[in-house]
């Protein structure tokens, strides 16, 4: 069944961002946001520091972090071939490994931390619930955000035992195409020389095996939490509309949404849905905090999320 929904407006994205102050408002389940009248006006404002004191997405800061996060990516970048992602679709649409409802999936990323990630150490389902709940406030009549919020980085249980415990690199971490040219916007570039792909000529092109406006849809994106959980949405046939899917699929795709890469292979649902996805983007990398959501206050009403747009138990 298809979804349709209003395209965004647009005002969101020509606020200005901030830092958010001390003693502010405290959302439901705790999450702070600002309280005067300069940030209501405004809506969400951002924080500008992350949880070490770094500015966001900052790959060069010297610290321990940042040099595991540069060997993460190392990884990433030599491991990731079409024929792996080929395989690892196949391999992982069959859904023949767990069954469990969204909310049994959450909890399981408490014993998760997402390594290639220089922002943040806390447990995941802090992180789905902070972006959930800064988009529930900006946002609070599109309910299918909120869910898309909260269950966009459920895949990351790939990394647990019982789902395959793959390696961090086969996980986590910004996605890329596959089957055509390594854009150089992609973060810590130099490492795709190490590639197989890199030595076939056909994949070496801006296009690579693809046409122009093909669609995303038809471009294998590197392996990990984002087309996996996608997967499992599909497979379990969730009722969340188009943009939400893309997002859930699409949001570690940084080359796209913040470099403006590989824009010459979308088809025009794509560029519809990419709105969409840029306002998400915000709340998902900056509203990565120490301030903790209340799970238990917040879970009623993602509970009832859950109830509207998946089945009770899914196949993962």
């Amino acid at each position: 069944m298809t979804i349709l929904i209003e395209q965004p407006r647009f005002e969101v994205e020509e606020k200005k961002l901030g830092i958010i102050e001390p003693n502010e408002l405290v959302l439901d389940g705790g999450f702070v946001v600002p309280n005067g009248t300069e940030a209501a006006e405004e809506g969400f404002v951002a924080l500008e520091m992350n949880a070490f004191g770094h500015s966001f997405r900052d790959y060069e800061a010297e610290s321990e972090r940042q040099k595991g996060v540069e060997e993460f990516y190392k990884q990433n970048h030599i491991h990731q071939t079409y024929d792996y992602v080929k395989k690892m679709r196949e391999t992982y649409k069959k859904m023949d490994r767990v069954e469990m409802s969204i909310w049994e999936c959450c909890e399981l990323l408490n014993d998760v931390v997402d390594d290639s990630d220089p922002d943040l150490d806390e447990p995941q389902i802090q992180h789905l619930l902070q972006t959930a709940e800064a988009i529930r406030k900006d946002y609070p009549d599109e309910d299918w955000l909120h869910l898309t919020a909260l269950i966009h980085d459920l895949g990351k249980v790939l990394l647990l035992p019982s789902f395959g415990g793959l390696p961090q690199w086969a996980v986590v971490g910004d996605t890329h195409p596959l089957g055509c040219a390594f854009d150089s916007s992609i973060v810590h570039h130099k490492y795709f020389k190490e590639n197989p792909d890199s030595e076939n000529p056909a994949y070496n092109t801006k296009n690579g095996i693809y046409t122009e406006g093909c669609g995303l849809d038809n471009v294998m994106i590197s392996w990990g939490h984002d087309d996996y959980m996608y997967l499992v949405a599909k497979e379990n046939g969730s009722t969340l509309p188009s943009a939400g899917l893309f997002i859930i699929r699409y949001h570690s795709f940084y080359p796209l949404h913040k470099a403006g890469a590989y824009k010459h292979l979308m088809n025009e649902e794509d560029a519809q849905n990419l709105k969409w996805l840029h306002i998400f983007n915000k709340y998902d990398l900056y509203s990565k905090s120490k301030e903790l959501v209340d799970v238990e206050k917040v879970k009623p009403y993602y509970v009832s999320l859950i109830n509207k747009y998946f089945p009770e138990n899914l196949r993962w």
